[in-house]
């Protein structure tokens, strides 16, 4: 049922667009490891623009959403995303979820001058003219989560657990980095990667376990993404691991991937995210009943990622509008200095490395599948370029100030203006 109420949605708003000229691209994995995730931010894309189109469209034209599927696939993301800007000539995209497939899009966006909005959580490294980042860099999610395990649990052993490909393998780099720093031996840093829908927990989750022989504190910092956090969790709860043994905060499990477990022997575990559908706002209260509306499912939750889409959507077509064109180069220039307001209240605001400003949340898993809000900063600025790491400490990203995402300041030059890929 609630397949067809999406697809008579999309049917019903193409209907209504036929003759419009604003196309938006809507590029998210529906099928494979990665549909868990991310399905649901198609979802929200097309509740939004159907939302838009009820207040009249933008610029006098209604939208037309474009829905191609990524598939879990690195390398189709790139032909859908090539599809997506010379066949079907979208004016924007929101996609992606995985830095495998934002990484894999990018030559193509900054060959053909897209416009690209990423809403995800990721490892920084890099600032493209041509996206805008809504997610959180990791000095927005990542480096506090960090130092809550340190002040207030007092972990001393680090158990760094992530799925094999770029966002794990550099957030833990810079992490590794960061608690070297804060003065935790490398012999009690542990860092383990295993591949997309890995299953078998029963190992590593013991060698988890073994960290803690000596009596110290071990803590886990878990960058597993998609349906392999099934798997994980359960065998944690298998083994007899609570949150007073041995707590885990996700970067990449919301209220979306908790849906489908039984969530009691995780009660007390954590999340570092910068919204939770617990989250007790107005604006939020206004946003999941537009969602259960939209859905006809009041069982339907809210995450992170839809919350990002919801500010990159909005901003979106204020710099539209402010522009008065849906022309990439008009519109890029009008993103920065946009602000919106977050659903956990404060306002979010572009800045001129196409980053967020966003708040840190930490929450605690709750026995309803929900999160319990336990800690919350005001808005954190998104840092492209780490402090942590030697090579990266000494790059900012200013596009309208410098024209470069990626300007060296003890040479004062610009080392790139293509991203690294």
């Amino acid at each position: 049922m609630k397949k067809l109420l999406i697809a008579g949605a999309l049917a019903a708003i193409s209907a209504q667009a036929a003759d419009a000229e604003i196309r938006v691209g809507i590029l998210h994995s529906t099928t494979g490891t990665m549909a868990i995730s991310e399905s649901t931010l198609r979802d929200v894309m097309l509740m939004m623009i159907e939302q838009q189109n009820a207040a009249g469209g933008l610029l006098g034209e209604q939208l037309v959403p474009v829905v191609v599927d990524g598939a879990s696939d690195w390398p189709t993301f790139a032909e859908r995303m090539r599809e997506l800007l010379t066949v079907e000539e979208v004016d924007v995209v929101f996609c992606c979820w995985t830095s495998a497939s934002r990484k894999a899009i990018l030559p193509v966006v900054e060959e053909l001058n897209g416009l690209v909005f990423y809403p995800v959580q990721y490892e920084g490294e890099e600032s493209s003219y041509n996206v805008f980042y809504t997610g959180a860099a990791p000095n927005q999610q990542a480096i506090p989560a960090v130092d809550y395990f340190l002040e207030e649990l007092g972990v001393e052993v680090f158990a760094l657990l992530g799925t094999d490909y770029v966002y794990p393998r550099t957030t833990n780099r810079i992490l590794e980095a960061y608690l070297l720093d804060a003065g935790i031996p490398q012999e009690n840093i542990f860092v383990n990667y295993t591949p997309f829908g890995h299953s078998d927990w029963s190992s590593i989750v013991a060698d988890v376990v073994a960290l803690g022989e000596g009596g110290q504190q071990v803590g886990v910092i878990s960058t597993i993404n998609g349906d392999a956090n099934v798997g994980f969790y359960t065998e944690l709860a298998a083994q007899g691991v609570t949150a007073d043994d041995i707590p885990v905060v996700a970067f990449s499990v919301g209220e979306e991937e908790l849906a489908g477990l039984d969530t009691e022997p995780l009660v007390g575990h954590l999340a570092a995210w910068n919204y939770f559908m617990s989250a007790d706002t107005p604006a939020n209260e206004e946003f999941i009943a537009a969602w259960h509306e939209f859905t006809g499912d009041d069982t339907r939750v809210t995450n992170d990622p839809m919350e990002a889409h919801y500010i990159g959507f909005n901003m979106w077509v204020q710099a539209v509008e402010q522009a008065g064109t849906t022309d990439p180069d008009a519109v890029i220039a009008a993103m920065v200095g946009q602000t919106f307001p977050n659903l956990t209240g404060g306002m979010a605001e572009m800045l001129p490395n196409h980053h967020l400003t966003k708040p840190v949340l930490i929450g605690e898993i709750t026995a309803d599948g929900q999160f319990d809000i336990i800690s919350q900063t005001d808005p954190v600025p998104g840092d492209a370029w780490t402090d942590y790491l030697p090579e990266s400490s000494v790059l900012v990203s200013d596009w309208p100030g410098l024209g470069c995402g990626m300007y060296n300041t003890q040479t004062e030059t610009c080392v790139q203006l293509e991203s690294n890929y």
